[in-house]
């Protein structure tokens, strides 16, 4: 009798699972093309995260994020331009990062090249001269 209604609880199981996924809303549409208002603390972030040591930076610019074409579409890019040390703190020369974003938030933040960013309106950004891990700055 036990292996009688194993047969048929598990069905029963899995049935109630997807019935409540069923049961669920589908998550809102998300317009790809919100203006990124945090867009500077984003940057910062994965900047933090992601330089070989992201203090001391120097020449730092970011442009204001403008609708660029992406392929076919249209999204939100902002140009980042800074001089970086590396995990020697030896200064790897300026580069020019494009920060895109999908739904108001940063989606890529990649190597950009000339047609990309030659042209953006720099503002100087000074937070990202700022940066320090933990208490100190080297």
């Amino acid at each position: 009798m036990n292996q009688r209604v194993g047969h048929w609880l598990l069905p029963a199981i899995l049935a109630g699972g997807l019935a409540a996924c069923a049961l669920t809303k589908p998550p809102p549409d998300v317009d790809p093309n919100l203006f990124p208002t945090g867009f500077k603390r984003e940057i910062l972030d994965t900047l933090t995260n992601t330089l070989g040591d992201p203090t001391n930076v120097r020449d730092a610019g970011l442009s204001d994020p403008v609708l660029t074409a992406v392929g076919r579409d249209q999204r939100y890019a902002a140009c980042v331009r800074y001089n970086d040390r590396d995990a020697n703190h030896h200064y790897t020369g300026v580069q020019d990062r494009i920060a895109y974003f999908y739904g108001g938030h940063l989606n890529q933040l990649v190597l950009a090249t000339k047609e990309q960013c030659g042209s953006a309106a720099y503002k100087p950004f000074p937070e990202l001269e700022k940066l320090c891990l933990g208490n100190t700055c080297k």
